[in-house]
């Protein structure tokens, strides 16, 4: 089945829409907890049922396991670059992008409960908007000198 719950109006905030200050407090202060409906391999998130992944869902692990800590760097990574929604629920980015070391995109997105995140990785068939991440990707870790 194919996925559909990507928003196609979901962007990026603009360089210069957070200050460092919030950017930093926000990175120190995101939780990656995960979610069983975007599993594959339970890992180490200790799920109980271990995964329960939906046929709606995009899985972040269909490639290969991702860790805890791993989807936690990410998400800190992504909100220091300023890779969050200008959309915000409270005072948290409703979504956050990442790019691991082998090139794949994620998309985190604040949890119900409005404290946590979830992620998944983009799929194929989302290739403009992994192709827009990426590229925004590169170019804040540049300006960052990183």
């Amino acid at each position: 089945m194919k996925y559909h719950g990507n928003n196609p109006k979901r962007r990026i905030a603009k360089l210069g829409s957070y200050t460092r200050a919030q950017l930093d407090g926000l990175a120190a202060a995101a939780r990656y907890s995960g979610s069983p409906h975007h599993k594959i391999r339970p890992a180490d998130y200790g799920f109980n049922p271990p995964v329960a992944p939906r046929p709606s869902k995009s899985v972040c692990d269909a490639k290969r396991p991702v860790r805890r800590d791993e989807a936690q760097k990410l998400l800190q990574a992504g909100i220091r670059l300023g890779m969050a929604s200008s959309h915000t629920v409270r005072e948290w980015p409703k979504h956050v992008w990442a790019v691991d070391d082998s090139g794949d995109v994620y998309e985190a997105k604040l949890g119900h409960d409005q404290t946590r995140y979830h992620g998944y990785r983009l799929a194929e068939d989302d290739d403009a908007m992994r192709r827009w991440v990426g590229a925004e990707w590169s170019k804040r870790k540049l300006e960052h000198g990183g």
